[in-house]
């Protein structure tokens, strides 16, 4: 029994930094002086000497910013071992960035590595379209990305051809894309299901956007004084 259940479940082979255990988890790698930011309750398991802080310094300039709703509790993961991360059964994305930027639903992000510059953006164009603000998690940098999307993910080559996305279905972009706003209405407005008006980004250039199968329940949108 122990040889199959390991066949099946048991660990993947060490290699990069992050990757994927099956579709719900990721495993990093860690090293001495190779922190980690990760959502906060996110850790299920570790192997050696692993340590937490749930409220990292480094986090104090930007926790204010949170507070309008793009927000993403973090903590800091340091040590030596395997650590293994996941967000209540979501599907797991992995990317590895080197020297480019990734614009990211700050709802969507599960860790990427502390030597990446990030910071708060504002999404161009969005306020112009809704009057309001739409504010993603930009990180940029060489190092390693984890992500979630509720269902598996599909990932558009935005080469081929402008590609729109529903803003609530939006996990990430490259940063960089030239994005156009729309507005359009919905069927659902028309029955008595809320205003109607729906809003989707428009993406151009060289990268790619990636889309989770479920809507975020709660609105991207937020009021930004």
């Amino acid at each position: 029994m122990y040889g199959t259940l390991m066949d099946h479940f048991g660990q993947t082979q060490i290699m990069d930094r992050m990757s994927r255990h099956g579709s719900k988890i990721v495993k990093v790698v860690m090293q001495p002086g190779q922190d980690l930011f990760a959502r906060t309750g996110s850790m299920i398991a570790y192997e050696g000497l692993v340590d937490f802080n749930p409220q990292p310094p480094q986090l104090g300039r930007i926790a204010s910013s949170w507070a309008t709703g793009e927000g993403v509790p973090l903590m800091t993961a340091v040590g030596q071992g395997l650590l293994y991360l996941a967000d209540y059964g979501k599907e797991v994305i992995v990317a590895q960035l080197a020297g480019e930027g990734l614009s990211v639903n700050g709802k969507n992000i599960l860790a990427f590595d502390a030597s990446l510059q990030w910071g708060i953006e504002r999404v161009r164009g969005v306020s112009m379209l809704s009057g309001m603000g739409m504010f993603n998690v930009v990180i940029r940098g060489h190092g390693w990305v984890a992500m979630t999307a509720k269902g598996s993910p599909v990932v558009l080559d935005t080469r081929e051809a402008q590609t729109f996305v529903d803003t609530d279905a939006l996990v990430a972009f490259t940063d960089g894309l030239q994005v156009q706003p729309r507005r359009t209405v919905r069927l659902g407005g028309l029955i008595g299901r809320g205003s109607g008006e729906a809003f989707q980004l428009g993406f151009s250039g060289q990268g790619f956007v990636v889309v989770q199968p479920s809507e975020d329940e709660r609105p991207n949108f937020s009021v930004r004084g």
